[in-house]
């Protein structure tokens, strides 16, 4: 027997509709599944998802009433008829929105193209209405019998098409090429598709046309695939989580896992600590999302809501992955945490967990509290007000202060030497010591910019003391190896030096020993291009770390400063005292001045005096002061001279 089949108005077979349903429901669980980026746009693409649902279903209900027409009233037809439409509308005209967010437009044309959308979006539903009530488009009669006379909707269509269109055209530059082809493809093949329906008088495809764009966007502008070896999404998609969590104030609990060996270019866990990794997420807790943030560092995220017993079960993880560490024995770092909004203002979780990992010992677990989170923010506060001053390159920038510590000459009985310190003084943190901030400024590189800073305003200031008539043999400024490697080092301090008018020899230079040749070599090098110009040398922290007399004795050094652990150590008996004077004779005997630091009370200064002293410096004489309170410590020029 064959079955009866039901012919619909204008050719209509719901088969496209109900795939699209399909279609739209599948979109729904990836996106769900997928923690794709929820920007303003996104959340304007998943409407249209939406909206493509009702309008399938509106127009499958308008042909099943029109195959009643006369016998239900005709209400009952045109108010799907008219969602239909008026559905498609909306997604014409969020596409519009969708654009607009992409291109970044400026307010007057963000302005200009939402009244053009939203005008449109209007009118155009009104039009709808208005041909029913007045007949100039689609109506039934008074016999029943369907017109279609102004071609409403497609006028409509073409509408949005040629904003798009111009958009799209207009604003090319302002597109990802991939993405612009991507999807002027989609709409142009769109746009074919339904005037072909319309030439052919088919009416099946309308809303599985609006699919392409959607669909197009999504994969292009919002796909966020997971590491099918690991089972983890970017960190993009963490990022998007967390900023998901603040808005909606959800609690969080993050562990994060940090292996070093695996966290270089191209590296990845291998594959026995994959399958460790996929066993761990889902035996302890209930429906977490694990994040690869880079090859070493993994980030698994619950819902506390969902999960109460996330500690003992964090525990429990812990205790099993200790069983684990014992057979692989590979240096971790471990973190767990809460989701903070401290943190989540600026999305700093990532920033936050490394900074945290700096100060980790390996093969440890951290459980940071307040302390931890509001002292990463002033570090992060300090790095933005250290990136600042470097991109501004400002030699006077007001940020950056001299300080500086007097030095006492042995022979002359005065202060008429000073080591320049250098201080940050910021609007949210006042004064910042060097401890603070010299190793953030070497991490990135913007130390360069600071000495520079140092040594401009260190000139200036001598200058001026100069010029009041005070006698300074110089002062001398710190320099890091950092700075030593610049390819233009010398030529910097002489154009600085030169251009504030200080005597060169006014000037010294303090450099720290290394033990790496290259940069041994590169501080000779520029020690001797420098002291032809008159600029003394220093080194300093002798006794610290790497000490090689020979490789020192090679280096035309002024002055060598031995570092406050020699003052100490030559006080803890006769033998160290000892040593630390011949130390001191061998370098007096090869022309170099020695100066103690940390010089701190009488009995320091008896014992530093008695091993070949030419300089003394330390709290026992003046703790750092500002460099403009120096002239309490300098003689005026006649008395140096007289000494």
């Amino acid at each position: 027997m064959t079955p009866e089949v039901t012919n619909y108005f204008e050719n209509y077979s719901p088969a496209a509709d109900v795939l699209v349903v399909a279609v739209c429901f599948v979109f729904i669980i990836l996106i769900r599944a997928a923690y794709i980026n929820q920007t303003r746009s996104f959340r304007y693409l998943r409407h249209m998802i939406y909206l493509a649902i009702i309008s399938s279903v509106s127009n499958i209900l308008f042909h099943i009433a029109m195959n009643r027409i006369g016998e239900i009233p005709n209400v009952f037809i045109y108010v799907p008829r008219v969602a239909f439409h008026v559905t498609l509308y909306m997604i014409l005209c969020m596409q519009v929105q969708y654009l607009k967010e992409t291109v970044r437009l400026n307010v007057q044309k963000n302005k200009l193209y939402m009244i053009l959308s939203t005008s449109g979006l209007i009118i155009f539903s009104v039009l709808e209405v208005a041909q029913i009530i007045l007949k100039f488009g689609f109506y039934i009669d008074s016999n029943n019998e369907p017109h279609t006379a102004a071609p409403v909707f497609i006028c409509g269509y073409c509408f949005f098409v040629v904003i798009m269109l111009v958009m799209l055209l207009k604003y090319k530059e302002m597109i990802f090429r991939s993405i612009l082809i991507g999807v002027m493809a989609s709409v142009g093949i769109s746009f074919l598709l339904m005037l072909v329906q319309q030439w052919v008088g088919e009416s099946s495809y309308t809303v599985f046309t609006f699919l392409f764009p959607i669909y197009a966007l999504l994969y292009l502008a919002h796909s966020n695939p997971y590491d099918m070896e690991i089972g983890a999404v970017d960190e993009r998609a963490f990022s998007d989580l967390m900023k998901i969590s603040y808005e909606n104030n959800d609690e969080l609990y993050l562990m994060s896992l940090y292996m070093h060996d695996y966290d270089g270019k191209g590296q990845h866990y291998p594959e026995e600590i994959q399958k460790v990794v996929k066993r761990f997420v889902y035996k302890f807790f209930k429906s977490p999302t694990l994040f690869l943030i880079s090859g070493g560092h993994l980030v698994l995220v619950v819902r506390t809501s969902a999960d109460p017993d996330y500690v003992e079960n964090g525990q429990r993880m812990i205790d099993e992955f200790m069983k684990v560490y014992n057979e692989f024995k590979i240096d971790y770092k471990i973190v767990f945490m809460k989701n903070d909004k401290r943190l989540a203002e600026e999305n700093g979780y990532v920033d936050f967990i490394k900074y945290l990992h700096y100060d980790m010992d390996e093969n440890s677990i951290c459980m940071p509290e307040d302390k931890e989170i509001e002292e990463y923010l002033r570090y992060r506060y300090i790095v933005s007000e250290l990136v600042d001053i470097n991109n501004k390159h400002d030699l006077n920038d007001p940020r950056v202060l001299v300080y500086c510590q007097p030095v006492l000459n042995i022979k002359t009985g005065r202060y008429d030497t000073a080591e320049s310190l250098m201080r940050l003084d910021l609007p949210k943190t006042g004064l910042i010591y060097p401890d603070e901030f010299i190793y953030i400024a070497e991490r990135f590189k913007y130390i360069y910019t600071l000495t520079q800073i140092i040594l401009n305003k260190t000139c200036l200031k001598i200058k001026e003391m100069l010029e009041q008539g005070y006698y300074i043999q110089r002062i001398s400024v710190n320099f890091s190896v950092y700075d030593i490697r610049e390819e233009n080092f010398c030529d910097t301090v002489e154009k600085i030096i030169r251009d504030t008018g200080v005597p060169y020899d006014k000037v010294a230079i303090e450099i720290t020993e290394t033990q790496n040749e290259r940069d041994f070599e590169n501080i000779k090098r520029r020690i001797n291009e420098l002291k032809e110009s008159g600029v003394r040398f220093y080194l300093d922290d002798f006794g610290t770390g790497y000490s090689n007399f020979e490789r020192i004795m090679e280096l035309p050094f002024d002055i060598v400063k031995f570092d406050r652990s020699l003052v100490i150590a030559s006080g803890t008996g006769n033998r160290y005292k000892s040593m630390v004077s011949n130390l001191a004779m061998m370098f007096d005997n090869g022309d170099y001045s020695v100066l103690y630091e940390g010089v701190e009370n009488d009995e320091d200064e008896k014992r530093c005096l008695d091993m070949n002293a030419k300089y003394l410096q330390g709290y026992k004489y003046s703790r750092p002061i500002p460099i403009e309170k120096l002239t309490d410590y300098l003689d005026r020029e006649d008395k140096g001279k007289e000494s």
